[in-house]
């Protein structure tokens, strides 16, 4: 069975707002969406057609979207299959990272990358925000970005020095206050859960209708895990909403694909 877990991406950049867009998704953000939720991402345009009427949104329209993916370079088009572009697999990755706790010890230690030349054009600023985005890197200042070594360092190439070791000076939990807006975060988790829970309760085998509602709602909640920055547990406030939030969404998801899996089969025996 297809896994679909929706996520509306803009994906010249990472969108780490805390704000809600709980706003319908358009054809491209539904392709996108599915094939950052199969694994491995790579779906038909019949699947993609199917899953596009479930929103509303017609064959043709679906159809324009994934050719204009392929042609901006986000998506490959190969023996009528579309498959993620390599720079959407590394959001994928990171996407499924978000949905577990990280639970690798931590030493102490702290990566900190700093650029060793000014940051290029727009494109580069964009995509270096996006590396860190997926690495769960905190910008401390222009060109300065921290996080604890819990989790690996990317690798940024020549341009940058990245040193792993302790920190001094500064207190970790100060640090962190500095590197990422916890309570803004925290405050978000515990909205989502209400809200996932209250959307459960609208979910119904017999009634499809409410799957553009719950998948737009799943883009909301994976899009928040991606900005959690996955702090080892020294440094994870006490009662952290984030890690029951988990917990939630993937009960939800899993009812999401079980409503959506009859609506895919009846789209393609009609097909045939």
């Amino acid at each position: 069975m297809l896994q679909f877990l929706i996520v509306a991406s803009n994906t010249r950049d990472i969108d780490t707002s805390l704000g809600s867009d709980a706003r319908p998704l358009n054809a491209r953000s539904v392709a996108l969406s599915a094939l950052l939720g199969t694994h491995p991402p790579s779906l038909t345009a019949h699947a993609l057609v199917s899953l596009a009427e479930v929103f509303g949104i017609n064959g043709g329209t679906m159809r324009t979207a994934l050719s204009r993916l392929v042609a901006a370079g986000d998506v490959e088009l190969d023996d009528g299959r579309y498959t993620l572009s390599e720079r959407l697999r590394a959001r994928q990755a990171a996407q499924d990272s978000g949905r577990s706790r990280a639970d690798t010890a931590w030493n102490g230690d702290w990566h900190t990358a700093v650029a060793t030349v000014d940051q290029r054009d727009l494109s580069d600023r964009r995509q270096l925000r996006a590396t860190m985005a997926n690495h769960r890197f905190g910008e401390l200042r222009p060109a300065t970005w921290m996080r604890p070594a819990n989790l690996a360092a990317p690798d940024l190439g020549p341009d940058w020095v990245v040193v792993t070791g302790p920190s001094t000076g500064t207190a970790p939990d100060a640090l962190v206050a500095r590197l990422w807006p916890l309570d803004d975060l925290a405050d978000r988790a515990r909205d989502l859960s209400v809200r996932l829970d209250d959307a459960d309760r609208r979910l119904r085998p017999d009634d499809p209708s409410e799957i553009p509602a719950g998948f737009t709602l799943s883009a909301e909640v994976l899009r928040f895990l991606r900005s959690d920055p996955l702090l080892p547990a020294e440094l994870t406030p006490p009662d952290w909403p984030v890690d029951p939030l988990r917990e939630r969404y993937e009960a939800f998801e899993w009812r999401l694909q079980h409503l959506l899996a009859p609506v895919l089969r009846a789209g393609a025996t009609e097909r045939t």
